[in-house]
């Protein structure tokens, strides 16, 4: 009940951030991002399948730190003010392609997610190419962040 209980609140402070804390590790098949992405075309994928809920800037809903009344948040920003950058690559390819549920589920957190996943909309070449896009718009300092996160997800899942 405890970890319940911390939970939730932990995920309402980040927007669901607080499932990188359950995320399985020691996984042995963390997806990749492969050596040739596309960020143009990334672009393109993103304002037709993500801005009408994060925003055609990248900005989130002005209250996505807070729950709806359904228990899900609105969509967090994937810009630099966000907490996207905050995790690893694997973590948010496996978010985008199976949806919040179902990785909230994974990480043993009973909790709502209105991420839809994308993995029979979008192939896994083009959930790539959108991630791309997403973090080419953060200044250096973020995605150099962002990259350490990559490599410790993958020291602790490979």
């Amino acid at each position: 009940m405890k970890t319940m209980q911390l939970a939730i609140p932990l995920a309402a402070l980040l927007g669901g951030g607080a499932l990188w804390l359950a995320w399985p590790q020691g996984s042995s098949a963390l997806p990749v991002q492969p050596a040739t992405v596309d960020v143009a075309a990334g672009e393109t994928l993103y304002r037709a399948n993500c801005a009408s809920c994060h925003g055609t800037r990248l900005e989130g809903a002005a209250d996505w730190r807070e729950a709806r009344s359904d228990g899900t948040f609105p969509p967090p920003p994937h810009d630099r003010t966000g907490h996207t950058w905050h995790h690893g690559d694997a973590l948010l390819f496996d978010y985008t392609k199976l949806g919040g549920k179902v990785m909230l589920a994974r990480g043993g957190i009973a909790g709502a997610s209105g991420m839809p996943g994308f993995g029979t909309t979008l192939s896994d070449q083009q959930i790539w190419d959108v991630l791309a896009y997403i973090k080419s718009t953060w200044p250096p300092r973020v995605r150099a962040v962002q990259t350490e996160r990559t490599k410790a997800e993958a020291a602790q899942g490979g």
